[in-house]
């Protein structure tokens, strides 16, 4: 049953992560029980599900939820109050990931939830493995103790609640009614699904209907056939991407270059997880707010402009941008220039990589937080880190364009160089 699994998780990583919790000591072992007390709550709000209807209002599903929503909001306190802890990024780890326990307010796709905010979490579980690893191994086992806890979770989730939390079909409410809601917390709630009619019984009974599934089907004949019937082929090829001829007569695929003129309306918008910002031109002033640690902001053809990023962010990405600049505060995967030139970007928090691809002219500005950065290049010139030295001032250091390549016994060996002559 849903309820004895969750049991099982709680003896099985839920503990493992406790005890080594308790050998680290100190901030860890006290916030691990802030974090025992969360699942013993969500606990305890499984066999309430597993005994009653779900609630017949918001303002009693609000009510149920608000336990677990509040120790989560404890659980992050805990982490701001103690950020001179030396066990910072362990704090962050969980902080980061425990969310995964609002998987109960998320529907249709729980699971998917729960491993977001595992991939959220394992920024700082890999700081504390880079930090530790050669210290004390006990850490390098809580790591693996907490990303197990909410891996199993994620199982638990998809094995017993696929499309969101299963509450009882009989049984009633607790009687006098239900206690006031508590005052608005942190909890994550899952993006709004489409409200639609998915009768899945009548769905299934379709597919299961053996060969009878084909007896429906209209046989095409030859003159619905492309390659029989000429009048089809007339108009361009909707699935075929416009192409052009170059000198030797092949067919390429066109691709505009970031200096192409901008002739489409400017676009700023948020699409679901993703943010767009599309032919801009001359604007210094785009703000992107209210940002969640899952999005992805995505700049497309944008000219003579700036965007600034507030908050923590997943990605960003500048695609065919040509005289422009992005300032965010941190990103969790990474920041990518593709086919740009001449763009700017500065971090003024963490950044783990930053990719670029295809674009001439990128000033890459790094505060003393991001010196651990990973720079990825290929097929792009003039690019240059920044880095700072104090008193606002900035080292520049050119990313190496030419490469001279031997071959060894053992394949190839390549190194920089700084020129040919």
């Amino acid at each position: 049953m849903s309820v004895a699994g969750y049991e099982d998780l709680m003896a099985g990583p839920v503990q493992d992560y406790i005890q080594l919790s308790q050998k680290i000591g100190g901030d860890v072992a006290t916030h691990c029980k802030l974090v025992d007390k969360a699942f013993q709550i969500q606990l305890q709000f499984l066999k309430t599900a597993a005994s009653r209807p779900a609630p017949s209002n918001q303002t009693e599903q609000v009510s149920l939820l608000g336990p677990t929503s509040t120790q989560i909001q404890e659980i992050q306190e805990f982490r701001e109050k103690h950020r001179g802890s030396p066990f910072f990024n362990h704090l962050s780890a969980i902080s980061e990931s425990i969310p995964a326990l609002g998987w109960v307010a998320v529907s249709p796709t729980p699971a998917p939830y729960v491993k977001e905010m595992n991939d959220a979490g394992q920024f700082y579980t890999n700081r504390v493995l880079k930090d530790w690893k050669e210290k004390d191994k006990t850490h390098v086992e809580w790591c693996k103790a907490w990303v197990k806890t909410l891996t199993d979770l994620q199982q638990f989730v998809r094995q017993h609640h696929t499309t969101g939390l299963v509450w009882a079909k009989t049984g009633s409410a607790p009687a006098g009614g239900v206690p006031p809601p508590p005052p608005p917390c942190m909890m994550p709630m899952a993006d709004p699904a489409p409200v639609i009619n998915d009768d899945r019984s009548a769905l299934f009974a379709e597919i299961n209907q053996g060969e009878n599934i084909t007896k429906n089907l209209k046989k095409v004949t030859s003159d619905m056939q492309t390659h029989k019937n000429t009048n089809l082929r007339t108009g361009p090829a909707p699935f075929k991407a416009p192409v052009v001829s170059n000198n030797t007569g092949s067919p390429v695929k066109t691709t505009l270059p970031a200096n192409a003129p901008i002739d489409k309306p400017p676009v700023f918008m948020r699409d679901g997880k993703k943010w767009l910002i599309e032919y801009h031109k001359g604007n210094k002033n785009i703000v992107v707010e209210n940002t969640e640690m899952n999005n992805v902001i995505y700049v497309f053809r944008c000219q003579d402009s700036s965007v600034v990023i507030k908050g923590k962010v997943n990605s960003v990405v500048m695609d065919s941008c040509r005289k422009s600049a992005v300032v965010v505060d941190s990103v969790v995967a990474s920041i990518e220039f593709v086919n740009c030139q001449s763009v700017q970007m500065q971090v003024l928090g963490k950044v783990p990589t930053i990719s670029i691809d295809k674009t001439d002219g990128c000033q890459m500005f790094l505060n003393k937080d991001t010196l651990d950065v990973e720079l990825i290049t290929s097929k792009s010139s003039e690019m240059n880190v920044m880095v700072p030295i104090g008193n606002n001032d900035y080292t520049e250091y050119p990313v190496p364009e030419q490469f001279k390549t031997k071959i060894t016994e053992k394949g190839l060996s390549t190194v920089a160089v700084d020129s040919l002559g």
